[in-house]
């Protein structure tokens, strides 16, 4: 090399965008969670619960979601292979959507602040029981469905 050529420094890495080659997932669990969300909002517009009265719609909805989620996870991952947007817009979108840990979690509080921790205390373990019950259930009947007596 001749001292009037001057070497170019070595090249510097550059990370990816974060976002990158992502947002199709993402947009899949915005549209799923929509979805999810307008159908718990509506069920819960056809079955109201009173402020301090038992909050059946949110039980049954969180019990029934986890029902279904169980079987889905069984059916996609076990099953038929499916789209990979599947997972991200129905698992993470519409069912995580249609379920509410956080609904749950007010019902609790709104319970107890009117007296009824009894009822608060006893909803709370309903959910818990109820809703992995749903899974276990729900799991399991998929795969006898799927596969027959000898993976269930």
């Amino acid at each position: 090399m001749s001292g009037t050529e001057t070497q170019s420094p070595p090249a510097t890495p550059v990370a990816p965008h974060p976002w990158r080659g992502q947002g199709p997932a993402v947009g899949a669990v915005a549209v799923g969670g929509a979805i999810g969300a307008c159908a718990r909002y509506g069920l819960g517009l056809l079955w109201p619960t009173g402020h301090t009265a038992f909050p059946w719609t949110t039980l049954v909805i969180n019990v029934v979601g986890c029902a279904v989620i169980g079987a889905f996870l069984v059916a996609i991952t076990e099953g038929v292979p499916a789209h990979p947007l599947l997972r991200p817009f129905f698992g993470t979108g519409v069912l995580g959507g249609f379920t509410t840990f956080s609904t749950y979690c007010v019902d609790i509080q709104r319970l107890v602040d009117a007296g009824r921790t009894g009822t608060g205390l006893l909803y709370l373990a309903a959910t818990l029981v109820g809703a992995m019950l749903a899974v276990w259930t729900s799991a399991r009947l998929t795969r006898r469905l799927l596969f027959g007596r000898r993976r269930a």
